[in-house]
């Protein structure tokens, strides 16, 4: 009790922003190589054996990956209801192809070694790069979709009305995120590959890595600078109680020539988070040209951190920003739940999160070294 009445609401508020962010880059930095390497596959891998050394590098790893993405969803549900409920309505069949596209991953993995067939484990392939290219395609479409202000609103009894469509998310500096994102968690299981194989998958995926790279730091300035000069950002100009129940219209919010900027010109400090994000994707080019294992693999997820975090520090206190309706726009301050049950998050949370870190970290080490032709032509059934 002591510490719920130390941990007042404001400090909640910002500690779950902390934690919302932290879980997203923990899903892109992990499940991020597994879905760079299935977009990969058709490109580094030519005969039936590489692409099963390909697919075993992250096969006893994928679903364990994928927590952090379950964890960042069940987050969003219980910490940010308004947030939840605007985006996975509004986003609803972008969610849609998303979930179907990783549906079908796990399945290709069971599945693509059962038989023989050439054309069989052909079909199953390809299902592996759509569930790795196409969720890393549109969760950035939906960041570039956001940093636009995405099309909702609220009554005054809270209702929500989203007036968008799904082909109208599909905008061209949406499409240039969606890029930049394939771009970056390319370079990052290029990185993985690197550490996992040898031989010609090794040299392919460096190589594939060495174009990725760079493409993601030019990528990445090109969207800054399209910030900066024509796509306007949104700003709250009325004093917000930060400590106040939430409701979202108990503000007013004006769109404003680079606005997502003012941050950084009030704390020059935080310049340093897309600055890593350059310096690590720069870092890991030369990394992989040098053939440098673990270094590479740390920059370029110090990069893949960076770039989304570079999308938080720009927006907040804005979670969502609303293009029809600025006061609606969901803040740190007024899209929360309660204090009470933000603090009960955090204690469960502080419970089960080193939990899952322990456990993931276990699983890694039991699971580290090279893949190769004897692990895969081992008969004890465990590779794919």
């Amino acid at each position: 009790m002591i510490l719920h009445q130390f941990l007042d609401y404001e400090t909640l508020r910002l500690i779950w922003w902390v934690l919302l962010g932290t879980l997203l880059i923990g899903f892109a930095i992990t499940d991020g190589f597994d879905l760079g390497i299935g977009t990969l596959l058709p490109f580094v891998a030519k005969s039936d054996m590489e692409r099963r050394i390909v697919i075993n590098t992250i096969g006893p790893i994928w679903e364990g990956n994928q927590v952090w993405l379950i964890v960042g969803g069940g987050v969003i549900f219980a910490a940010w209801p308004p947030l939840y409920a605007v985006s996975f309505s509004g986003f609803y069949l972008a969610m849609f192809v998303i979930l179907a596209s990783l549906i079908i991953r796990p399945v290709a993995f069971k599945y693509r070694s059962k038989r023989e067939s050439a054309t069989w484990r052909s079909a199953w392939d390809w299902a592996l790069f759509t569930g790795g290219f196409v969720p890393a395609l549109i969760f950035g479409v939906a960041v570039g979709n956001v940093l636009q202000g995405v099309p909702f609103r609220f009554n005054n009894e809270l209702r929500i009305f989203y007036e968008g469509t799904f082909f109208g998310l599909l905008n061209p500096f949406a499409l240039l995120c969606g890029v930049l994102s394939v771009a970056m968690l390319i370079m990052h299981g290029s990185a993985w590959l690197m550490i996992k194989t040898s031989g010609p998958v090794a040299d392919k995926a460096r190589r594939c890595g060495m174009v990725a790279a760079p493409v993601t730091v030019i990528i990445f300035v090109l969207a800054g600078f399209l910030l900066w000069s024509g796509i306007d950002g949104y700003r709250i100009t009325s004093v917000i109680d930060k400590a106040a129940p939430s409701n979202p219209l108990l503000k007013t919010v004006v769109i404003e020539h680079q606005a997502w900027f003012a941050n950084y010109a009030e704390q020059p400090w935080l310049l340093a988070v897309p600055v890593l994000a350059i310096v690590g994707a720069f870092a890991a080019f030369f990394g992989l040209k040098a053939r440098r294992e673990g270094s590479t693999m740390l920059l370029s997820g110090l990069s893949v951190a960076s770039i989304i975090a570079t999308v938080g520090v720009s927006m907040f206190p804005i979670i969502l920003p609303s293009s029809l309706d600025p006061r609606s726009s969901l803040t740190v301050w007024d899209a929360s739940s309660s204090h009470l049950t933000l603090f009960i998050m955090l204690v469960v949370s502080a419970i089960f999160i080193p939990l899952i870190v322990a456990y993931t970290s276990w699983v890694y080490k039991v699971l580290w070294g090279k893949v190769d032709e004897t692990m895969i032509g081992d008969k004890s059934g465990h590779a794919y």
